[in-house]
């Protein structure tokens, strides 16, 4: 029995090799097909990152984004990006804190339910990498923000066969630029943002 269950997790494994087959992704863009692409909210993260009393760095995160981006490889610069990411989506390590920081003390989830960053112009910076510059919309408050974009890889998904790109984007704002004034400079002003973003295209 055990001579025969090896057997079969073997056979099962070498049937569906072919089936997860990949083309290692690439970071070429010369290689990357231009187009619509749609934001996978199942493999987005946005992460962000607060001083906490200057004793430690203290980070949360948001989900369920949605979003598209209007990808050029050849003209990066004519590249378009759009994101919408729910305030309500927030989430730490603590169950209290995460429900404070969805009330009208903070982030006001329910009168301000989005965040956005809409994109205004894009800067390359070598071959995979751009500042890409917009307007991220938090609390009420639109402000200009910078975000630096890094190209992780793109290619097709061996799963369900959907053309993906992802990106790493990094920036920092001033929390109480957009009213959110909770605690400063207690806690800290400067908000750090990251987003692992996934983006498959549209045909």
């Amino acid at each position: 029995m055990i001579r025969l269950s090896s057997s079969l997790i073997a056979l099962t494994l070498a049937l569906s090799a072919p089936a997860l087959a990949q083309t290692p992704p690439t970071r070429d863009p010369a290689q990357i097909q231009a187009g619509t692409y749609a934001v996978d909210p199942g493999h987005t993260q946005v992460g962000w990152t607060v001083s906490h009393m200057g004793f430690s760095n203290y980070s949360g995160s948001f989900s369920d984004v949605s979003g598209t981006l209007d990808l050029q490889p050849k003209n990066p610069g004519a590249s378009k990006l759009s994101i919408k990411i729910p305030v309500a989506s927030v989430t730490t390590t603590s169950d209290k804190l995460t429900g404070e920081l969805k009330g009208d003390q903070w982030l006001d989830g329910a009168k301000f339910p989005e965040m956005t960053f809409v994109s205004t112009k894009v800067t390359p910076e070598g071959k995979d990498k751009a500042k890409v510059a917009g307007n991220l919309t938090l609390h009420g408050v639109t402000k200009p923000v910078t975000l630096d974009v890094k190209l992780i890889g793109a290619g097709v998904n061996p799963l369900n066969k959907k053309v993906t790109v992802g990106f790493e984007a990094t920036g920092t704002l001033k929390r109480s630029e957009f009213g959110v004034k909770t605690y400063v400079p207690l806690i800290g002003d400067d908000l750090h943002l990251t987003i692992a973003g996934a983006f498959e295209r549209q045909d």
